[in-house]
């Protein structure tokens, strides 16, 4: 705060002693609850638990969201559940402390992480590791992230029931073109780029050359990750690992055998395991506690006090899911209403002195593209603003990217795919099949260019190539001014080619190839903010529910098609996250549909 006294007067107040009276009080509450649970937690000291359960499930975020308004609703995390990596290296510090604790166990259930999350995770897990303590991962059923998350563990158990699906990697692509033709629909697709293929899962007998190498450029890249993690983490050759991926999946006692897990200890057993307990030693069964119940039986646990000086904070806007014109917010749609007005409020927030625009879309609409574009240039006119992505950063996903001043990518996570295209679907076979008749009365020549009842006449065509190579033009120069480059160097990397984070960096697409830890602190030093060892981060347009693909899809029938990254749709999934088990349901990994009002073109980004 300042206060200003006429001209050339400057009096500056600083916000902190502002502050300093509420900041007393709220200590002063802290110190008391402290003090008088003491104690309670003095007196259960004795049954401090040896080991601490951790449940690893889902996505869990890199921080903890913390939000503006209490927001009720939702279901609670079980008492054992990581709800952040941020969290689980904080208990992890704490617990390395106390000599003892002797180490935790680790359960993974369902684990959707993406690889940069799951490194994050490992690196937790190893500084750890190295104060001494132990890490027993134990899990029922996994599949090739969850176990490489396991390899990071000093000990690896399973129930006897257990599975391990080490299976590598597999994608499908989907090619429609004879079935289509079949029962009487014609597609007609303008596309601008050889390499933008999602067209051809309409229009191609067979997948195309092109689609296959970029899928097997992926796949490649994913499975020498997984070897390599495996490989360190069991301590065996990669050749050792490939033979044995080769004959998976694995039950429990083959995993064993194969010395892809230590033992057989069932949940029950855990506790006996670890030397809490002893089989059959009394009627009542000893439980693994969870980090709230070690907390309970510390004299004086970490109490986060209300500081003068306040950490240096990031605002943080999510950009996930097909991006597309309009209201609401949800975990598979990014509409640009929600993310143009929460880039505006982290422009305004003062606190935060960098924003980072974090970006999992395979693609959407140009419109909507566009505008959260305008929205990030703005902000970085502002203050420091850095795209990241950890999975997909594609088509018009990476529009919205160059926007930043920086774009940083996690090693394996998709970007690129500029390109376009547009079109629709000819019924007017199916209907004579049908037996139905539809007569098109026009006034304007173009004004029936959407219509399924026929196929485009030739000046429709026509008019439709001349809007597809302008869109295209204007996102190689979209993209050209954000990169500094020109658009005939642009071209040579667009047209629809993707590129996984690391090659991305290599041709110039991307300007660091890192986590999401070091892009905040990288937007602070931007900011000239001082390095310090923690910030805050605020989340602002965070999803608050999710669609369901299948149900867009099927109340898509009179939608003119509307285009994605079809590589990151289908390799976006890899390891088991419901992206690919989405596109799976309906057998179509490239393309969705929506309905559009008829001012609006279907160009996809």
């Amino acid at each position: 705060m300042s206060v200003h006294y006429g001209p050339g007067t400057h009096i500056s107040i600083p916000d902190a002693m502002l502050r300093l009276p509420f900041i007393a009080l709220a200590n002063l509450y802290l110190l008391l609850v402290s003090l008088l649970g003491a104690p309670f937690r003095m007196m259960a000291a004795s049954h401090r638990p040896a080991y601490v359960r951790f449940r690893l499930t889902g996505d869990p975020p890199y921080r903890e969201r913390r939000r503006r308004r209490l927001q009720l609703g939702g279901s609670r995390p079980e008492p054992s559940d990581v709800t952040s990596v941020e969290r689980l290296r904080e208990s992890l510090e704490l617990l390395a402390k106390d000599g003892r604790v002797k180490g935790i166990l680790l359960e993974v259930e369902d684990l959707a992480v993406p690889a940069a999350k799951r490194d994050a995770l490992v690196a937790v897990l190893r500084a750890f590791r190295a104060q001494g303590k132990r890490v027993v991962g134990w899990a029922v059923h996994v599949d090739n992230e969850g176990y490489a998350l396991l390899c990071s563990a000093d000990e690896v158990l399973l129930p006897p029931m257990g599975r391990v699906e080490l299976v590598g990697y597999a994608a499908e692509s989907t090619a429609l073109g004879v079935g289509l033709s079949r029962v009487g629909i014609r597609p007609q697709f303008i596309r601008r780029g050889d390499y933008k293929t999602a067209p051809e899962l309409f229009t191609r007998p067979v997948v195309s050359d092109i689609q296959t190498r970029t899928v097997e450029s992926f796949l490649d890249e994913r499975y020498a990750d997984l070897l390599d993690v495996v490989a360190r983490g069991r301590r065996k050759t990669p050749e050792e690992v490939r033979a044995l991926i080769d004959q998976g999946p694995f039950s429990a006692r083959r995993a064993v055998d194969a010395g892809l897990a230590d033992a057989l200890v069932s949940e029950a057993n855990l506790p006996a395991y670890l030397g809490l307990a002893k089989p059959g030693d009394g009627e009542e069964e000893t439980e693994l506690e969870p980090m709230e119940t070690y907390l309970s039986t510390i004299p004086f646990p970490p109490v986060r006090w209300k500081r003068l000086r306040r950490n240096p904070r990031v605002a943080v806007v999510p950009v996930s899911g097909i991006i597309i014109p309009g209201k609401g917010a949800s975990g598979k749609m990014a509409t640009s209403e929600t993310v143009v007005k929460a880039l505006r409020a982290a422009g305004r927030d003062k606190r935060s002195k960098a924003v980072v625009v974090y970006i999992s879309s395979p693609g959407g609409t140009p419109l909507a593209s566009e505008q959260m574009l305008e929205a990030v240039q703005r902000v970085a006119r502002k203050k420091p603003v850095i795209a990241y992505m950890d999975r997909v950063c594609a088509s018009a996903g990476y529009m919205v990217a160059v926007g930043a001043k920086e774009i940083w990518s996690a090693p394996h996570a998709m970007v690129g795919s500029i390109g376009v295209f547009a079109g629709k679907f000819d019924m007017s076979g199916l209907m004579e099949k049908l037996g139905v008749h539809k007569t098109v009365l026009v006034r304007g020549q173009n004004a029936a260019m959407l219509s399924f009842s026929r196929g485009f006449t030739p000046q429709e065509e026509a008019t439709l190539e001349a809007e597809v190579e302008e869109m295209y033009q204007a996102f190689l120069d979209i993209v050209a001014k954000g990169r500094g480059r020109t658009k005939e160097e642009i071209h040579q990397l667009a047209e629809g080619r993707v590129y996984s984070g690391v090659r991305g960096k290599a041709v110039g697409l991307v300007d660091q190839v890192a986590g999401f830890e070091e892009a905040c602190r990288h937007a602070l030093s931007l900011a000239k903010v001082p390095a310090a060892e923690r910030f805050e981060i605020m989340t602002y347009g965070a999803p608050k529910q999710r669609v369901n693909l299948l149900k867009l899809l099927m109340g898509a029938s009179h939608a003119q098609t509307y285009a994605l990254c079809p590589t990151a749709l289908s390799l976006n999934g890899l390891g088991g996250t419901e992206a690919f088990e989405d596109a799976a349901r309906f057998g179509v990994a490239d393309v969705v549909g929506r309905v559009f009002p008829d001012d609006q073109w279907p160009f996809g980004g």
